[in-house]
């Protein structure tokens, strides 16, 4: 590797994936959490600005082993990246986004409701390890050998080439797996996005304020800010209907008989809690967007 696409020494090395489903949304969240970078082409590493940070751009299916392994401190891939990598990292949150199911999916022609009714046939998947580890009890149930076998991409055409009698795989709105005809027969597993360390990093400091970052810009795709003037004798009920995250702020106006309220409220009740304020006796319903946070 060149030196231009290494890490200095001594920096935290955090692993992203380089494409895919998930590369867009982190980019996205990075930068709104204040890890500005800039990435020259054809490298797979950038340089954070103002931290002691190297972005490592690698594919997500393998950034849960490079964790794992200690060649990088810290990093971002799915739940079920994690599961079928079968190493021991640290699991710092979920994300919120990246959601999906790893499914058991069939040919819709052969109306399979039971999913044991697939063991012992053959099975081709991005998975084998959390393939085999579901189909090993209904294996052992019925005295038979489940074949798994391995394709990297194109999973949900193997039924259809005649390569496989059912697929698992992930399943996010669906419409890829209808269109190959099949449909889903049991679940496997929930995933979503999250952030990982390695269990022995040497940077705890930048891994608790990369967290610190990311949280608060969570909070603040999250929340919106709703601000309100309201008489001291109609506070109490005012406060039931915005508690905020934690508390509300509240201040005393001039006129010594009214307060201003400013409380966290999520996006998506902001409109029912602003009538509800208004029907309460709240005036002046201000609402503001939050570009990042710290709580």
């Amino acid at each position: 590797m060149s030196a231009a696409n290494s890490s200095p020494p001594g920096n935290c090395r955090f692993a992203i994936p380089k494409k895919g489903r998930l590369h867009e949304k982190v980019v996205a969240m990075l930068k709104g959490a204040g890890l500005e970078f800039r990435r020259e082409p054809r490298l797979d590493v950038a340089l954070c600005v103002g931290q002691p940070i190297t972005l490592v751009f690698l594919p997500a299916s393998d950034i849960a082993k490079y964790v794992g392994e200690g060649n990088v401190d810290i990093g971002i891939t799915g739940l079920d990246v994690v599961k079928e990598s079968m190493v021991e990292v640290k699991h710092i949150m979920d994300l919120g986004f990246g959601a999906c199911k790893l499914c058991v999916q069939a040919p819709v022609v052969d109306k399979i409701t039971n999913v044991e009714d697939l063991a012992g046939k053959r099975i081709v998947t991005s998975f084998p390890d959390l393939t085999r580890e579901f189909f090993g009890p209904l294996d052992a149930k019925k005295g038979v050998t489940t074949s798994i076998k391995f394709v990297s991409g194109s999973v949900e055409a193997a039924c259809g080439l005649g390569l496989a009698d059912a697929v698992v795989d992930l399943v996010e709105t669906g419409t890829t797996m209808k269109a190959a005809g099949l449909e889903i027969v049991a679940d496997i597993l929930s995933t979503q996005a999250i952030l990982i360390s390695n269990p022995h990093a040497k940077h705890g400091d930048l891994v608790d304020l990369i967290k610190r970052r990311i949280e608060g810009y969570i909070t603040a795709t999250k929340y919106v800010m709703i601000v309100y003037n309201v008489s001291s004798d109609l506070l109490a009920e005012a406060v039931k209907i915005t508690p905020g995250k934690r508390s509300p702020t509240i201040t005393t106006l001039d006129d010594g008989q009214s307060k201003s309220v400013s409380s966290l409220v999520l996006k998506k009740e902001v409109n029912d809690k602003m009538d509800q304020l208004h029907d309460a006796g709240a005036t002046d319903i201000l609402v503001l967007n939050i570009s990042n946070s710290l709580m």
